[in-house]
Formats: C-alpha cells, sequence, structure tokens
C-alpha cells in the first residue's frame, strides 16, 4: 500500500447513504458540503473531488490544445473534412 493509500470500512445503510470519515474527508481535501464523481469499475467504486476532476481537465486541454480557434472554425474545419462548401 502506498503513503497516499487510505483504507477503512464504512457502513452503507439499508437506504444506500454512507458518511466517509473525517480522515477520508481530509485526505480528499473536502470539507463543508462537496460533490464528488462516482466512478464505478467492475466491483470497485472510486470518488473523486468534482474540483480536482476539473483542475485535471483543464490542466490536459491546455497541455493539448494547438491553437484557440472558435467554434465557427472548428465547424469550418469540419465541413471542408466532408467535402462541404463553407
Amino acid at each position: 500500500m502506498s503513503a497516499t493509500q487510505h483504507v477503512t470500512d464504512v457502513r452503507v445503510g439499508a437506504n444506500g447513504r454512507m458518511v466517509l470519515p473525517l480522515s477520508v474527508r481530509k485526505a480528499m481535501g473536502l470539507s463543508g458540503e462537496a460533490r464528488v464523481i462516482i466512478t464505478v469499475e467492475g466491483d470497485e467504486v472510486r470518488l473523486s473531488p468534482i474540483k480536482h476532476v476539473v483542475s485535471r481537465l483543464q490542466s490536459l486541454y491546455r497541455e493539448h490544445a494547438s491553437n484557440d480557434a472558435g467554434s465557427e472554425a472548428f465547424l469550418e474545419e469540419r465541413r471542408e473534412d466532408e467535402g462541404k462548401p463553407a
């Protein structure tokens, strides 16, 4: 287990609710009310704070965006790809 892993058990109520322990919320950088993304892969569930997901996506965009063309330029390029007049 790596230094960043946190393992704990949590009771899930009959209605499906559970409470994330304070240590888990702190490890995830959550305070007060927060929203998370739930990803299910097979029989495993991953919780990701939305603010972290947005930050990662923004970083990926900045890394891979080659230009800052507007939507009209994008649509014109797609039309050209399809052989349609602009």
